[in-house]
Order: structure tokens, then sequence, then C-alpha cells
């Protein structure tokens, strides 16, 4: 079964998922937060998913950060939607920062370098691969 991480925007949520073996994430789509849970569902209509993987916006200091409060509202809505599915939070920290990063090395041109909704898929697949890999250790 797959397992599928959100890194949670006001404006867009990143998804990845990971492929049914668990090996590989990869990045699936980003969508606005109104419609989250529509494209869950019809996602969830064709695919076997196992868990979610949330982004935990902390700060420095470990403390939670501004944006905090919405990803609490987003984690109470899945729970919610999604009560028999497990959820997990990772912390995000870094995560758009390595995104933008990875971006920049691959040789894109500058207008794909600044696409927002390219950096909050790579977020997500960025979360997930960081799950992937401390559930190794």
């Amino acid at each position: 079964m797959r397992v599928m991480a959100f890194d949670y925007g006001t404006k867009r949520i990143g998804i990845a998922v990971t492929d049914p073996l668990q090996i590989i994430a990869t990045g699936l789509d980003n969508i606005h937060p109104n419609n989250i849970i529509e494209f869950i569902k019809k996602y969830l209509q064709t695919e076997l998913v196992e868990r979610f993987i949330v982004g935990e916006p902390k700060q420095m200091d470990n403390t939670p950060s501004q944006s905090a409060q919405h990803v609490k509202g987003f984690v109470n809505l899945l729970k919610k939607t999604f009560p028999e599915m497990p959820i997990e939070m990772v912390d995000e920290r870094f995560t758009s920062k390595m995104a933008s990063a990875t971006i920049a090395q691959s040789g894109m041109n500058k207008k794909n370098r600044q696409n927002k909704e390219l950096v909050d898929t790579i977020s997500a697949v960025i979360l997930l691969q960081s799950w992937m890999d401390r559930r190794l250790l």
C-alpha cells in the first residue's frame, strides 16, 4: 500500500505518494485547500493508501510556527473525514528551501524555478522521503 504526504499551505497543498512497495516518493500534485478532500477521496477510489504524512511546521527552537494552527485544522479535517487512516506528523523545517535548491540544481529555466506549485510538490516529496528514511533507521 502507498503512503500519501501533504505539505500544507493556505494557497496550495503539495502532495506526494510512495509506490506500492514504499521504496520511492513521487510528487503527485498540488491542490487548493478547498479541493483537497474531494481530491483525496477520488484518489482513494483507485489506490490503496495505508497512512497520511503531514508536514509539521516548526521554528528553529522547536516551537510551532505561525502556520501550525492551519496545519492543525487540516489534520483535524483529515481525521474527521478519514477516521480509519493513521496520520503521522513530520518536521517540515527546511523542506521548501531544500525543494528550491533541488529545482535550482536541476537546470530548469528561471520561470520554472520560480514556480511555487512545483516547490510545494517537491517539498511534499522531501517530507515523504524523510519519513521513509527515518523508518529505515
